[in-house]
Parts: structure tokens; sequence; C-alpha cells
């Protein structure tokens, strides 16, 4: 679901914003079926880590290199917001899904999360696509989409936000993420389909 034909950054960036909120939406429509809304929080969370370390390995520093003080200062602001993301589904993995403390840190969560993606598609992106170029953009684009690749997929509010270290860090804990997953539920893919149809 691409946003715009100009610029595949923001296209990537604002396609993983929009799986976040259809992630979040079916969390909302199960409630009362425990386990399908910890499936869909699985995925959501999954989605949060990896757009999230992309963001920062791929898209702030680029920000900071184009954009000078004020790529900075944006970049520092998003990496804040990440970090209160983070250090909130950190909380919420050890917790029960459809209780009603999960639900409303859950919310808060994605409250934030609107207002740090909104920010970034109409602020971050359109600055950083005026010094990127359309070329820029579409090499930026598959950094990003190739980063998530091995990125962690579970939050990690202590590890380092900023290149190089986060790199390492990532590369360390993608694999045990990764083992985590294997034994986590996730939707199927009939269940992402249907509710991709809604």
């Amino acid at each position: 679901m691409s946003t715009s034909n100009k610029d595949p950054l923001m296209d990537a960036v604002a396609d993983d914003h929009q799986e976040m909120y259809e992630y979040y939406d079916q969390y909302v429509k199960n409630a009362g079926k425990p386990d399908a809304q910890q499936r869909w929080a699985n995925q959501l969370f999954w989605e949060i880590a990896r757009h999230a370390v992309g963001e920062e390995i791929v898209v702030y520093p680029l920000m900071e290199k184009h954009l000078g003080s004020k790529g900075l200062e944006l970049a520092n602001q998003d990496r804040e917001n990440h970090q209160f993301v983070k250090e909130h589904l950190y909380r919420l993995e050890g917790m029960n899904a459809g209780t009603p403390d999960y639900d409303q840190l859950l919310k808060t969560v994605m409250d934030h999360l609107h207002q740090h993606n909104d920010s970034e598609e109409q602020k971050d992106l359109p600055l950083l696509f005026e010094k990127l170029g359309a070329e820029g953009a579409a090499s930026a684009a598959a950094s990003f989409k190739r980063t998530k690749g091995f990125a962690p997929t579970r939050p990690h509010p202590s590890a380092p936000n900023k290149p190089p270290f986060e790199t390492l860090v990532g590369l360390m804990t993608a694999p045990i993420d990764k083992l985590r997953d294997a034994f986590a539920q996730f939707p199927t893919t009939e269940e992402k389909e249907a509710a991709s149809q809604n």
C-alpha cells in the first residue's frame, strides 16, 4: 500500500506505519479472545521492533547527515519516541494480553506511535526527500527494507539506538529473538489476509 509515487523511502516507512495500525486494529477487534489478541500483539511488536531498528540504522543517520542541526534535533526526538515505545513494549511482554492493564498500556503506546509516525510522515521524511531526491530516497528505501531483515524482532530498551553499536547489538540479539519467535504464536497467513480485506 504505497502512499506516494515519488518518494520510495516515504512509501516504505508509511507502509510499515499502516501495518502497525492494522495489527493493533486486529488486536482490538479480537477483544474477549486472549489467544488471538496475543498473536496480534506479537505481530505488532515484531513489526514495531524491526521498523524502529531500520529507522535508527538507516533513516536517522541520513537525517543527521543531510539536514544538519535540524536533522540531528529531529533524529534525537525520534529516538526518544522510540525509547518510550520500546520501554512500554518491554513492560507489555511480561503482562497478559486482553487484560484491562495490558489494553490501556498498549493503547498508550499506539497513541504515542500515531503522533510519532505522523511527525515522520509530515515533517521528517519530506525534509529528507528534498535533500536526497528520488534516487537517494530509492537507495535509502532499499537499505531500510534490507536492514529490517536482520533486525531484532523484540523490544530491547537498554540496547544502543545509534550505529555502529546498534548494528552490532542487533546482529547479536536478532538470532535470540528469532529463536523466541519460533515458540511464540503469530496470526496465520489466512488471518492476516482476512484482516487486510476488512
